[in-house]
């Protein structure tokens, strides 16, 4: 009897627990859902990411879509994210690439996240990389993709995206490494400020390296080629 008694304990506290733990991430993704409704109409003024790099000066001034160079739309749809108009959140044919490259080099070399993957890491999530932040990433995404139009997400991303070492957005971007707005970035301009998303941190204002200057190039002989479809 005692040892039955001991058993229900136990199935009723792991009963209790599981419902908590059920409870918790049903608040968790509502709480998510709720600021992502609101953005859809106002602006964030801080994202996680920009909290999480703890700049003790951060240069960022949100501007709205149209005030943004169709050359650097395009520059970016083109080096993150070709598919963007064509996918739900997921570009799984580049998840697979990455995945098959990763496993034959036996590391992580390659990745595969989406403009609206990086807008849900960008506003809600920290850099660090684990299975249970890339699943949280993933729900985010989802929700993205279902509440906002794909011409928001990309506002989003152009306004959030590091650009720099405590640059945030394309119009701080634009001031910062060429001294002009982001209304005014010419195509050579805004592929090279796509060319270092990857790193920003890595390039100062004024300089920069043979790699990016290939990189950019290579942006920018694809966005004359193929053009970039944008929202």
């Amino acid at each position: 009897m005692a040892a039955r008694r001991l058993w229900r304990a136990l199935l009723k506290g792991l009963v209790y627990s599981v419902g908590a733990l059920a409870i918790a991430f049903l608040i968790a993704q509502l709480w998510f859902y709720s600021h992502i409704v609101y953005w859809t109409r106002y602006h964030p003024e801080t994202t996680a990411f920009m909290e999480s790099r703890r700049h003790p000066k951060v240069e960022h001034t949100w501007v709205p879509y149209n005030r943004i160079s169709i050359h650097l739309k395009r520059a970016v749809v083109v080096a993150e994210d070709a598919k963007f108009l064509d996918h739900e959140g997921f570009d799984w044919e580049a998840i697979q690439d990455a995945f098959a490259k990763n496993r034959r080099e036996g590391k992580v070399v390659a990745g595969a996240s989406t403009i609206s993957q990086q807008v849900a890491k960008n506003l809600f999530l920290s850099g660090e990389r684990s299975w249970l932040r890339k699943g949280q990433e993933a729900i985010i995404t989802w929700m993205l993709e279902q509440t906002m139009s794909k011409r928001r997400i990309l506002e989003l991303y152009l306004n959030v995206a590091e650009w720099g070492d405590g640059v945030f957005g394309a119009e701080a971007a634009a001031r910062h490494h060429f001294g002009i707005s982001a209304a005014a970035l010419s195509a050579e301009q805004g592929a090279w400020l796509a060319a270092i998303l990857p790193s920003p941190r890595r390039y100062v204002r004024g300089r920069s390296t043979p790699y990016i200057e290939n990189r950019a190039a290579t942006i920018l002989a694809r966005m004359q080629k193929e053009g970039a479809q944008i929202p």
